[in-house]
């Protein structure tokens, strides 16, 4: 088969991806298998692919294809979130383009146009993530508003109503003018911005005294009706049973004490607003005041502001501010960093006003999911994010679900008159109020249902058990859940993890997870998290396109520590397209060779299968326990070098027959073994050069294919063997070394005499090893001494002195001490690591055993090492 001389990601992907899908490999049912079920978090259906994106879907497929290949039931399960402000602020902006205002359509009519806009571009991110190999079972896809999630949600809603663990209150809530909704807490984001406090004074009722105040919001003067002090403030002692006069509107508000007011901030007083302040609400609530809101939902004053009515807020603050100036109320302004806090979804400043809503009990569901993590049934990869976890989860609040939107799930709550009757269906509601009216003439017609929709966390929060179905479909549900690995950012650690922990625990009794990694945020070079905004976040598709998925995918992940922020720059694509190109000629090379089978097998090439056989079986061990630990960064890179150093740059020199020579069959199929091994190894993070390669190697039969063949590697390997190589290659390295420095060519052949050792000994003893090193050294000799030679360059190697006599070669001895020097120096920072570790008496006492005899090993070798260098030094100072 002719390979052409690049790989060519576009064409390969296409092709593999729809090879796949055809065979079904995505698809996953219940069978006798172990299961390794994921489920996606879902995409906003608004949404286009970008970095997050690609980092925490790579690390999924990542995992999903493991599993595969270690033979588990796999079953990735995608969907989207039907995202209730960002869709519907999306098809208002579309209508408005079409001259179509929302506020004249019926309810019906805008859910028509959003189901027809969600048809044409909902899906478009999923198609996207099919680019980046992401091997979902697209067969499962779901939707958080279709058939079978908006009825787990719906039975959720009844169940907590019933339990009373949900409620109807009319309290302080955030509420978001651009988007007029309410928001719950964990949407409200808070951020230190550059602001203004203002100091007003406001008479005292019947006097000529002012009392002055500190406020950030003059705007919300007009709702004010009381002015509080802080009762252990001698400042205002004279002052209780006093009234003052708000000004511009010259109401008579009460002087109030109260603790809740600090006594360093601004002038120690502070206007109380109950309907636009959270704190103020609460000490509004302690002594009963009158509760005056003054802002529309949209933003704007309204009637009871009595000035500026229709004024936006943010104007209404200059006006008022100027009125105050003019009014002589204005003492002082100053500027201020204040804590704002702005709609995650609009990035408006959030408005505090009272509202009448749905919220659901949290302190009642949230002890077995604070209990889960904290005892490990459930476990957080980092570990860290366990205390933000408990911190969150023992300061719990309510959580507000009701939204005033129409995109959505529409609240199951049916009125009558002021009574209200909560059911999964209007049918059971009509018999609710029928039974309470005791009136069987009633009719649904004659009730309505509640306008708001729900949160749409409060359908994700059901995601691991409503894509199985999980309400209905029993076997579905045991098969898949808990689901194995949530592979999510931590930002949404409280709007969704928590959340679905509580849920798993509340209604099925079960952890939804075994398993939560949290993924960091992908910043770009200057640590900036990447944005439209500030203009600094790639093109997802672009890149695939520029560098290959394989390549992006290895960009993403070699530099993606496991919680860790991940530094984004394209050469790190880069060096993955690269490192596709070494593999496919790699692969080049291995198909050009020529097989004679009337050749056996040199001892140099067996001694190199032996020893490769072993390395594999190491880096695999290595691999898989940091697969255990989500440390999938590190399983990369560890990869990455075992494939580019190992294989490519010493296992297949050393196989390598001479030029235009054929090579035996046995080494030439042992390769190929290897490569097929290495493909396995490499699949999940780079699929499709992996499957492109394993192809070409060898024939395959149908259904053998990289992405569901199990790697077939021992367990067991030679240590001793593989610390021959390694003396073996570092002796050749040297040599390579020597003969730079001194200008030699690469084949002139060398001499190579060792100082007597047992490492050397073992060495040489070896059947193919001075054949094998002669081979990649171009070393003519090798042989055994008890002293140097003289006008030769040293180099210690392992435990071990080996020298290279240069004819008529003066021998630079400054250059070579400062080497000497530079090595025993890091020989010395390396020995006293290892005697700092042996002499902590926790670290002896708990590692196994075998592990703490590892580092007295290397104690002992390096300490001999050390020893080594001495020697070198001192005879080279006595030349």
């Amino acid at each position: 088969m002719e390979l052409s001389t690049r790989y060519s990601p576009t064409e390969k992907e296409d092709k593999w991806y729809s090879f796949w899908e055809s065979k079904g490999y995505f698809h996953s049912e219940p069978d006798e298998r172990e299961s390794f079920s994921v489920v996606i978090p879902p995409p906003n259906v608004t949404g286009v692919l970008h970095m997050g994106h690609m980092l925490n879907n790579t690390i999924q497929d990542i995992l999903i294809r493991k599993a595969r290949i270690d033979g588990k039931n796999a079953c990735w399960v995608p969907g989207t979130d039907h995202a209730s402000i960002a869709t519907e602020a999306k098809v208002v902006k579309m209508l408005r383009e079409q001259g179509i205002k929302k506020s004249d359509l019926t309810r019906d009519e805008f859910l028509k146009y959003a189901w027809d806009w969600k048809e044409k571009y909902g899906g478009i991110i999923l198609q996207q993530l099919r680019k980046l190999g992401a091997s979902c079972d697209w067969e499962r896809t779901s939707f958080t508003m279709d058939e079978v999630r908006s009825k787990g949600v719906t039975k959720v809603f009844v169940d907590l109503y019933n339990k009373g663990k949900l409620y109807r209150d009319y309290r302080m809530v955030n509420w978001d003018c651009e988007a007029k909704t309410v928001l719950s807490n964990e949407e409200v984001l808070y951020s230190d911005e550059n602001s203004k406090l203002y100091h007003v004074r406001y008479q005292i009722e019947g006097t000529e005294e002012y009392l002055t105040v500190a406020t950030k919001r003059p705007e919300t003067i007009m709702g004010d009706t009381a002015i509080a002090v802080n009762p252990k403030d001698e400042r205002y002692s004279h002052l209780k049973g006093k009234r003052a006069i708000v000004p511009l509107i010259n109401r008579s508000v009460p002087i109030i004490f109260d603790d809740y007011v600090d006594v360093e901030f601004g002038t120690g007083a502070l206007k109380v607003t109950p309907a636009h302040d959270p704190n103020d609400y609460e000490i509004g609530k302690r002594h009963e005041l009158e509760v005056i809101a003054t802002i529309n939902e949209d933003g704007t004053l309204n009637e009871k502001a009595q000035i500026h009515v229709g004024v936006d807020r943010f104007k209404a603050r200059k006006l008022v501010a100027a009125d105050l100036e003019e009014a002589g109320s204005m003492v002082l302004i100053e500027d201020y960093q204040s804590s704002i806090g702005r709609s995650e979804r609009t990035n408006t400043v959030v408005e505090p006003m009272m509202s009448l809503q749905w919220y659901v009990d949290m302190k009642s569901i949230a002890g077995p999911a604070l209990k889960g993590v904290m005892e490990d049934d459930v476990q957080f990869f980092p570990e860290k994010y366990k205390n933000t976890y408990r911190h969150w989860m023992e300061n719990i609040r309510d959580w507000c679900i009701s939204r005033q939107l129409w995109w959505g799930h529409r609240i199951p709550a049916y009125y009558y008159g002021d009574q209200f009757f909560v059911a999964e269906t209007p049918e059971e509601a009509l018999a609710q109020a029928q039974k309470a009216f005791n009136n069987p003439e009633l009719k649904i017609e004659h009730l309505k249902q509640e306008e708001d929709v729900l949160d749409t966390w409060f359908s994700s929060w059901l995601w691991p058990i409503t894509v199985f179905n999980g309400f209905d479909d029993k076997e579905q549900l045991d098969y898949y859940y808990p689901t194995s690995v949530l592979v999510t950012g931590w930002d949404i650690i409280f709007l969704w993890v928590a959340r679905m922990i509580m849920a798993g625990y509340e209604w099925k009794s079960k952890r939804p997870f075994d398993h939560v990694y949290f993924t960091g945020m992908v910043r770009d070079q200057k640590r900036r998290k990447m944005s439209k905004s500030l203009g600094n976040s790639p093109d997802a598709l672009k890149l695939i396109e520029d560098f290959g998925a394989d390549g992006v995918r290895f960009g993403m992940m070699s530099s993606s520590p496991a919680g860790g922020d991940l530094l984004f720059d394209e050469k790190l694509c880069e060096q993955g397209r690269n490192f596709c190109n070494k593999i496919w000629n790699a692969l080049r090379l291995t198909k050009g060779w020529e097989v004679d089978d009337s050749l056996t097998t040199p001892e140099y090439n067996k001694l190199t299968i032996a020893w490769f056989e072993s390395q594999i079986v190491k880096v695999n061990a290595q691999v898989q326990k940091e697969y255990s630990e989500y440390r999938l960064s590190e399983a990369l890179i560890t990869l990455y070098q075992f494939i580019w150093n190992d294989f490519f740059s010493w296992y297949l020199e050393m196989i390598k027959p001479d030029y235009q020579k054929p090579i035996d069959r046995h080494t030439l199929e042992k390769t190929n073994e290897f490569f097929s091994s290495i493909c396995t190894m490499l699949h999940p993070f780079m699929p499709f050069i992996t499957e492109e390669v394993w192809h070409a190697l060898v024939e395959r039969k149908d259904g053998e294919d990289c992405m569901m063949t199990p790697l077939k590697i021992e367990n067991s390997f030679d240590e001793s063997l593989l610390n021959k190589i390694d003396l073996l290659r570092d002796i050749t390295s040297n040599v390579r070394d020597v003969r730079n420095k001194q200008g030699l060519k690469k084949r002139d052949e060398l001499q190579v005499v060792a100082l007597d050792s047992a490492d050397t000994t073992e060495l040489m003893n070896t059947p193919g090893a001075m054949d094998l090193l002669k081979r990649i050294a171009f070393v003519s000799s090798f042989e055994m001494a008890n002293e140097a030679p003289e006008d030769a360059v040293g180099f210690i190697s392992g435990r071990s002195s080996f020298h290279v006599p240069l004819e008529q070669k003066e021998i630079n001895v400054e250059e070579e001490l400062a080497k000497l020097e530079k090595d025993l120096a890091h020989q010395n920072g390396f020995v006293l690591s290892i005697e700092k570790k042996l002499g902590n008496e926790r670290f002896v006492s708990n590692a196994p055993e075998a592990v703490v005899n590892m580092e007295r090993k290397k104690l002992a070798d390096g300490t001999e090492r050390i020893q080594k260098i001495k020697e070198a030094i001192e005879k080279l100072k006595n030349r």
